[in-house]
């Protein structure tokens, strides 16, 4: 009889492959970035750790063994839901790995803007001593989270240390620690005018296209900055540019892009009161660890016992 087989399309360090094989010692594992490793194993894979492109075809043919697929990262609007979904293939996501590092890219930018550290790294570059109009702080201002999941309550949390008044917005409207004041996502454009920073955590759907527009950015205070790391695709970046332009808002920070990477040729890179990231938020250290361990293992363990994974699990209804 063939071993059951996983494919896991990073490269991991051996502890984590250790305690994988703990966990299924009797399943053939196939680890590695190399594309040569695992291709020609993907059409008999019972497990795929981690979506690549151009693996589509083959994980989705009548001949495939898929029953599940753990991706590597939050997002999963760049998957075919409706063909994975068709196939009854369970569906898991890397969400909660970037809580740490994503939340400090946002304060980052939020610091950053502020006190206008992107302006005294240029000055810096041109060996020149100038204020540049230094007088903004964050202190006890405003945050509006858009979109509070597991992200959006660490930057809550953080927001408490600097004593901010933090309102969000969810789906659902449920209540959350940190949060004073929570809203639907029909509430959007009632909060916009009271806040001072709008952070963007929302995974892209259906509903959150363009959820962002000229309408959204009228309703912000003029002194507001705007920080985007959820979609770039959330925003109507065209009218982003006009509102940056014309001083509707005081500046971004964004990670993400409607195309990326991001044009030479688009008006943000040489804004002053933007800066840009290359949708590196994410990008840590402890990445692969917590894949594995929060993520991969607890799923498999249930898994092989006959129990459907529940961490991260894809609610393809949603789209997340």
């Amino acid at each position: 009889m063939d071993k059951r087989k996983i494919v896991i399309t990073h490269d991991l360090d051996q502890n984590l492959i250790n305690q994988i094989k703990e966990v299924i010692p009797d399943w053939n594992i196939i680890i590695g970035k190399d594309e040569d490793i695992w291709q020609e194993h993907l059409h008999d894979a019972e497990i795929i750790a981690g979506w690549k492109k151009g693996i589509e075809e083959v994980l989705l043919s009548p001949n495939s063994k898929l029953k599940w697929l753990q991706t590597w990262s939050a997002g999963v609007n760049n998957l075919p839901l409706e063909s994975l979904e068709s196939r009854n293939i369970i569906v898991t996501s890397a969400n909660g790995v970037h809580a740490y590092p994503i939340s400090e890219t946002i304060f980052a930018f939020m610091l950053g803007l502020t006190r206008k550290i992107h302006t005294y790294v240029n000055n810096q570059q041109a060996r020149k001593w100038h204020h540049s109009g230094m007088k903004l702080e964050m202190h006890e201002k405003t945050v509006g989270i858009i979109g509070v999941g597991t992200i959006g309550k660490e930057v809550a949390k953080i927001s408490k240390a600097f004593g901010m008044k933090v309102l969000g917005v969810r789906h659902s409207g449920k209540q959350q620690q940190f949060v004073d004041e929570m809203y639907t996502t029909n509430q959007l454009n009632e909060i916009l005018p009271s806040c001072d920073y709008v952070v963007v955590t929302l995974p892209l759907t259906k509903e959150t296209h363009r959820l962002f527009g000229s309408k959204q950015f009228d309703l912000m205070k003029s002194s507001a900055f705007f920080i985007n790391i959820g979609r770039g695709e959330i925003v109507n970046e065209e009218a982003l540019i006009h509102a940056l332009r014309e001083g509707i808002i005081a500046g971004a920070g964004l990670d993400v892009f409607e195309r990326e990477p991001l044009s030479v040729d688009s008006p943000l890179w040489d804004m002053e009161n933007v800066i840009i990231t290359p949708h590196t938020s994410g990008s840590t250290e402890h990445y692969n660890q917590r894949v594995i361990k929060n993520i991969l293992i607890p799923n498999l363990k249930d898994y092989i016992s006959g129990v459907q994974p529940s961490v991260n699990l894809v609610d393809f209804s949603k789209g997340y």
